[in-house]
């Protein structure tokens, strides 16, 4: 049949590519007048969105910002983030999320790398950027200033008019990685990249339009942005925002805006467990429960499907290069598989390997390696750590996991993280889980701290919940592991080092120990 199409074109039609502002176009033109996001006093249809989007990319050419300039964003939650994103990549430009909680010195590193010509920052951040030593001559706008009176503008500017030349192989972002092991890297995000990564996040973790979702883990990371909010957005979902994971607010609005769609770190799911007035709040439209970053306590687990057993766990684990959802289990998953981080999604190939790249049997030890079409390009500015992170053909995740014959991973540790105690190579989770086991114990991380006799010594931080001593600590570990496993050093302290998703800085501890 000839339908006279030549050279891939049709007579009439502009073949485009899917970016990220066309796609969420498309869902406002199919279901222009249904909620899109609620924050605060402010509720924006599709419809809404998507002008909104439209005339914030048109103020941001206003001052000048052109296709390939870094946009940095310097906010805590709120609808407004959300638009910007959405209004920086639909102009060509890359969006720089910054973590609201970075004071001066460590906002100089991000700043300085990206270069951004301009930073939207709420109001009161506004002086942080001022006292960095390299940065504070930086062009700053304000969220609710600039970005709100665009937004809200009510010149006509006619949404059939294409504005903006943007192909789905531009960058689209620079995701900066959490930094638990090193410094901070930005990683390389194109249109291309995300949109397959949206398409894993909706098969694999069932996102629908008929979800009510709760977002309050910050949105300048990958995984409340890119998992939940985007894809959400995608297929047509309702969305609360909230500017912080308080479990009374949290457990308020599950009740009042019959929340069917939540995700949280481990440790916000364990304070929702542990709340009092747990079992007063009507949470019966609850059906999905969204975790990472870290292992869920299975009393924590068992407490929470008690209470409502009709909700569905998953566990999603990931990291910031791809996007950052790698894998996921599933509910009907959990009981056959406990402490597993599940399967790859629909767009990730995995592998688990050697040191020397040689693919493990299964059940083995090895570092889980990707090949995806949502895998980022490489690191900004840094050539060298690219080529290293690609060597091979594959990226090298820097997690050491064992997979079984049917795929399910489990995540024993970060290669950076293994600690060389006396030429003999210990994994820190199996000192974790041993020192886990005491019932005084709240949270623990183990590191190796630099040893002359041993090469590394084994240090560990304890969070306790009633009184425990080193000494008592030493012990339980040395009848139960061999002795070249047993900590030379135990701290009791008031609380772990965290990153925004939950994960434990053991760079910090590292440092601390050192110190010490």
């Amino acid at each position: 049949m000839n339908l006279g199409v030549e050279d891939g074109e049709r007579t009439g039609v502009i073949m485009r590519s899917s970016t990220i502002a066309e796609a969420v176009h498309r869902t406002a033109a199919r279901i222009p007048h249904r909620t899109a996001i609620v924050f605060d006093e402010r509720e924006w249809s599709y419809q809404e969105l998507d002008k909104a989007i439209t005339l914030i990319s048109l103020g941001l050419q206003e001052q000048g910002v052109e296709k390939g300039d870094r946009i940095a964003a310097y906010g805590r939650n709120s609808d407004l983030y959300v638009l910007l994103f959405f209004a920086a990549v639909k102009i060509g430009a890359i969006h720089v999320p910054v973590n609201f909680q970075l004071k001066a010195g460590e906002l100089d590193y991000i700043l300085t790398d990206s270069d951004p010509v301009l930073i939207i920052a709420d109001r009161e951040l506004t002086d942080e950027i001022k006292r960095t030593s390299a940065n504070s001559h930086r062009r700053v706008l304000q969220f609710e200033e600039e970005i709100l009176t665009w937004a809200l503008s009510e010149e006509h500017h006619p949404m059939e008019r294409d504005e903006f030349d943007v192909d789905d192989t531009d960058v689209a972002q620079l995701l900066y990685t959490s930094g638990t092991t090193s410094a901070p890297k930005g990683a390389i995000m194109t249109h291309r990249a995300l949109m397959y990564h949206y398409m894993s996040c909706i098969q694999g973790l069932d996102i629908k339009e008929s979800d009510r979702a709760l977002h309050s883990l910050p949105l300048y990371h990958s995984a409340q942005m890119h998992v939940f909010m985007l894809p959400a957005l995608l297929v047509g979902g309702w969305n609360k925002v909230l500017p912080a994971p308080i479990p009374d607010v949290v457990l308020k609005t599950m009740e009042e805006d019959e929340i069917t769609s939540f995700f949280a770190a481990p440790t916000v799911w364990v304070s929702l467990a542990n709340h009092p007035e747990l079992t007063a709040w009507n949470l019966g439209k609850l059906r999905k429960a969204y975790y990472g970053a870290s292992i869920m306590p299975g009393p924590i687990l068992e407490r929470l499907q008690n209470h409502l057993p009709e909700l569905g766990f998953y566990n999603v684990f990931g990291q910031s290069e791809m996007g950052p959802a790698c894998t996921v289990l599933r509910p009907e998953e959990h009981a056959e598989h406990p402490g597993s981080a599940g399967r790859p999604l629909l767009f990730v190939e995995a592998q688990v390997v050697d040191s020397e790249g040689n693919r493990v049997p299964p059940g083995e030890l090895g570092e889980i390696v990707y090949r995806s079409p949502q895998l980022c390009l490489g690191y900004w500015n840094k050539p060298e750590a690219t080529a290293e992170a690609f060597s091979g053909g594959w990226f090298h995740s820097g997690d050491l996991v064992k997979q079984d014959e049917d795929g399910y991973i489990e995540v024993i540790d970060r290669v950076k993280d293994v600690i060389n105690t006396g030429g003999v190579l210990v994994a820190s989770r199996e000192i974790e889980d041993c020192i886990y086991k005491l019932p005084q114990v709240a949270e623990v991380a183990a590191v190796g701290v630099p040893d002359e006799k041993w090469i590394e010594a084994v240090a560990v931080f304890v969070v306790v919940k009633s009184p425990i001593t080193p000494d008592e600590i030493i012990q339980h570990v040395k009848d139960n592991l061999a002795n070249f496993k047993v900590p030379k050093r135990v701290e009791i302290v008031e609380e772990l080092p965290r990153n925004a998703s939950g994960k434990i800085l053991k760079r910090q501890l590292r440092e601390a120990a050192r110190i010490r």
